[in-house]
């Protein structure tokens, strides 16, 4: 691969943006916004079916916006939290990474545990025209009901196919 140090953080910055907007974007309803991170032809994986391409995603999204917004609040009821980013380029137009979900439900009474789950974002990454995209992303849960295929990034990352 022959890309200069900073061009290598430029791209890594860029590709950690990604899912940055991705919470803020689901967390506040804007669909068209999310929809946009993802390429064309995306593969999306959570607890359900995996998702193909941005029109799947988005009808996705948008039930279970529906079944998540009992109290029509217009917004989702979770904070998805990100951190521990990491982030491996693959060339110079693809990489692969992972970062925890901590998501918490903003619904809940006092005194109620905030925590919905615990898990890990596997994402690879596409550099199309100049700009980066989400291709393929799976959520593995590790709390309350394990379910994790695991991997690193750059090496044996398990994602949808």
């Amino acid at each position: 691969m022959d890309i200069s140090t900073i061009e290598k953080f430029i791209a890594i910055e860029e590709i950690k943006n990604l899912r940055i907007r991705y919470a803020h974007y689901l967390d506040g309803n804007n669909i068209e916004s999310v929809i946009s991170l993802f390429s064309e032809d995306a593969i999306c994986q959570t607890d359900r079916n995996p998702w193909r391409g941005r029109a799947e995603i988005k009808a996705g999204l948008e039930k279970a916006f529906s079944d998540y917004d009992q109290q029509n609040h217009g917004s989702y009821p979770f904070l998805h939290s990100i951190t521990n980013q990491w982030v491996e380029l693959t060339s110079p137009d693809t990489a692969e990474g992972r970062c925890y979900l901590i998501d918490l439900v903003s619904e809940r009474n006092n005194g109620e545990s905030p925590l919905l789950l615990l898990g890990l974002y596997s994402d690879e990454y596409k550099l199309l025209d100049g700009k980066w995209y989400i291709n393929r992303s799976r959520l593995d849960v590790i709390w309350p009901e394990r379910n994790v295929e695991g991997g690193e990034p750059g090496k044996n990352l398990v994602l949808p196919d």
